[in-house]
């Protein structure tokens, strides 16, 4: 093989002989997540991995998303939606539904929070995405990233690299933007305002509360059984008193190893030429 031969086989195999206007832009991206990140400290145990693995899956010729490439695996678990739901078994573990027992009439205050995810979706509507796309575009507004990537994965599972990047950044600035708005909303005195359960919530109502909730709901709703059965069998871990060490292993090492996962099979999603679409 002649000299010149060599160099040009050489600069084929080289990244940058490859590297497009697309892949610079979410690079570009991707450096600005990880100052927020590790500067900011915004949401950094999700945005650092879903940055760096933008940052991973933009660098040409690296096969990482190609059948047998690490990232192809990885992407197993947001694909099929597990993760989100190991992640919610955590979170149950690490809820605690006292004050909701105590004083149920909180629930309409959640329920009427949600009411951003219902214009989002009618607005997303008359922009002419489908009803599924709608959807999976307005669950973001509900401010929880697992169910955003669950609903997204089953729904309109070409958007979730989009969503889930939009949804956890939207989380991330939440800090940033909530204080000025309670400043402008409220005063001073409201704010210093403490909060006091109503009363004591016994430990049979909280183990009895999570089965209600499955049996009622999933009746009802069927196709929500994966997630809300996970988030509710983290509660009965916490609540039971006899698995104190599935519960601590749900709310801290399987907690922060799925979330590790998640996170870097988010960014993996993320390649230029598939991302930068109108």
């Amino acid at each position: 093989m002649s000299f010149t031969n060599t160099m040009v086989n050489l600069w084929n195999n080289m990244g940058v002989s490859t590297f497009t206007w697309q892949q610079s832009v979410m690079i570009g991206i991707s450096l600005i997540l990880l100052f927020l990140a590790i500067v900011k400290k915004f949401e950094p145990f999700l945005l650092l991995p879903i940055a760096f693995s933008m940052l991973l899956v933009n660098l040409p010729l690296t096969g990482l998303t190609q059948e047998g490439g690490l990232f192809y695996y990885l992407s197993f678990g947001v694909n099929t939606s597990i993760y989100p739901c190991l992640i919610f078994l955590g979170i149950g573990a690490m809820t605690d539904f006292g004050t909701l027992l105590a004083n149920p009439s909180c629930l309409l205050l959640g329920a009427a929070s949600q009411l951003g995810v219902y214009v989002t979706f009618i607005v997303a509507c008359f922009a002419g995405f489908t009803p599924q796309e709608a959807a999976a575009i307005g669950i973001i507004g509900g401010a929880d990233g697992p169910v955003t990537i669950y609903l997204t994965a089953t729904l309109a599972n070409h958007l979730l690299p989009m969503i889930a990047v939009a949804a956890y950044s939207y989380m991330a600035l939440v800090p940033l933007i909530q204080p000025p708005l309670i400043h402008l909303l409220t005063t001073k005195r409201e704010r210093s305002i403490e909060m006091h359960q109503l009363r004591v919530v016994t430990r049979k109502e909280k183990i009895i509360f999570p089965i209600v909730v499955i049996l009622f709901t999933c009746l009802l709703f069927p196709s929500i059984a994966p997630l809300l059965g996970m988030f509710m069998l983290g509660n009965l871990l916490r609540e039971s008193g006899v698995t104190n060490r599935l519960s601590d292993t749900a709310q801290n090492s399987m907690m922060n190893m799925f979330t590790l996962l998640l996170g870097i099979s988010i960014g993996s999603r993320t390649a230029g030429n598939q991302f930068l679409q109108i």
